[in-house]
């Protein structure tokens, strides 16, 4: 499977996106057929290699023949629709802008439906948006993996007046993501590169495994004194179909705990967000029975799961380290059984599929009936084997398949 991991060592925004990839070997020419599907007129698109910093890159300008009008996010996702764009990159491209929509809505506390771009409704955002997405179809990339990314300071001048480095939009586009600071007076993340690499991106970590096949850098529109002003992106193969990311794991040995309050304390990790929590005795100093208890953390809930660690436990310290995991795509689908519609869990390894029952719909059948929970599984099995799925498949999130399997 073919991926994309952007390093945002300078930042990142829809041009530099563009122009890593073209970089890295997008034609052009082919770029330009793809986004003339567009209903959208008054437009050229250039590439020309340039250096930043003395490192080489590709700079993407969009010229603009015209007035530029204002458009709101119901006229943008009608010209999306109305184009002959691949299915994937229209859905794409309306997951960028409605992005963009909320953000904006929230920052000028207006309602979702009033929202009226303004530049980042122009012509040359659409372009940037929809030529991206386009452009990782085009070059086969299947997920895309991204750094942290990193914020610049100072002021901006826009059609709202001046504002702060990172833009409020940006800024709540931002949410949840890793960031790095950094004394570069520039703005370093447009809201459209921040709402590109969040709606597209699979999560933000260190580079996953891959076999390198390209690399492209895209240069932004300025030079800065204190880096290459740069997008890198690199492209290759990861094995099979293995998701890859990037978690916390928090560690702490305890001796001093009454053994009756482990049950909620685990229960209060998994509730509030932690990937997994468990526990593994050990022997400590001065031969005291004790033990580690281990947390898996999204990387945005580190603080947080930490906090509810020195909250319900007595521990002086926790050790954090970052790994990174590979992990079989799960899916959630329905079977039908004699007491209704029950939930099972899919994965796919090569080739062949693995399904496990929904622990919860089991326990909850298994209690309302009177029955052992081992014969509930035994005929949830039975009817996915017989071809009794309901419904098609749906990709979940690890809360929602309960990440009880400490991956």
């Amino acid at each position: 499977m073919r991926i994309a991991y952007f390093d945002c060592f300078a930042g990142i925004s829809g041009d530099m996106i563009l122009g890593a990839l073209i970089d890295a070997g997008l034609e052009v020419d082919t770029l330009r057929q793809e986004l003339a599907k567009l209903s959208l007129p008054g437009w050229e698109i250039e590439a020309r290699p340039t250096k930043r910093g003395g490192m080489s890159g590709t700079s993407v300008q969009v010229q603009v023949t015209g007035q530029q009008e204002e458009r709101g996010l119901p006229e943008i996702l009608e010209m999306l629709s109305g184009g002959q764009l691949d299915e994937q990159v229209v859905d794409w491209a309306k997951a960028v802008f409605s992005r963009l929509a909320e953000a904006e809505a929230k920052v000028h506390g207006i309602e979702f439906s009033q929202v009226h771009f303004h530049e980042v409704g122009a012509v040359d955002a659409i372009v940037d948006v929809v030529g991206s997405v386009a452009g990782l179809r085009l070059l086969g990339v299947k997920r895309v993996f991204s750094s942290p990314l990193r914020l610049g300071r100072g002021f901006l001048q826009c059609r709202h007046g001046t504002l702060p480095v990172p833009a409020p939009a940006t800024v709540e586009l931002l949410k949840g993501v890793p960031l790095m600071t950094s004394d570069v007076e520039a703005e370093l993340v447009t809201p459209t590169g921040a709402a590109l690499i969040t709606t597209l991106v699979q999560s933000f970590q260190i580079s996953p495994a891959m076999c390198l096949e390209r690399i492209g850098y895209g240069a932004g529109q300025r030079e800065l004194k204190e880096m290459p002003n740069l997008l890198r992106v690199f492209i290759g193969q990861t094995e099979g179909d293995l998701e890859h990311d990037q978690v916390a794991v928090l560690e702490t040995n305890i001796d001093d705990m009454n053994p009756e309050l482990w049950g909620h304390v685990l229960e209060v990790l998994r509730t509030e967000g932690a990937l997994d929590a468990y526990l593994s005795p050990v022997i400590m100093k001065k031969e005291r029975p004790a033990v580690i208890l281990t947390v898996l953390v999204p990387e945005e809930k580190v603080a947080a799961i930490s906090d509810l660690v020195y909250r319900h436990t007595t521990t002086l310290g926790i050790r954090v380290h970052r790994v990174t995991r590979s992990k079989l795509p799960r899916q959630i689908s329905r079977v039908k059984t004699c007491w209704g519609p029950m939930k099972v869990k899919v994965a796919v390894f090569d080739g062949s599929e693995r399904m496990a029952p929904e622990f919860e719909d089991c326990l909850r059948v298994a209690r309302e009936q009177g029955l052992p929970l081992w014969q509930v599984y035994q005929e949830v099995r039975k009817a996915w084997g017989s071809g009794g799925e309901l419904d098609g498949r749906s990709p979940n999130s690890e809360e929602s398949l309960g990440a009880s399997d400490g991956v």
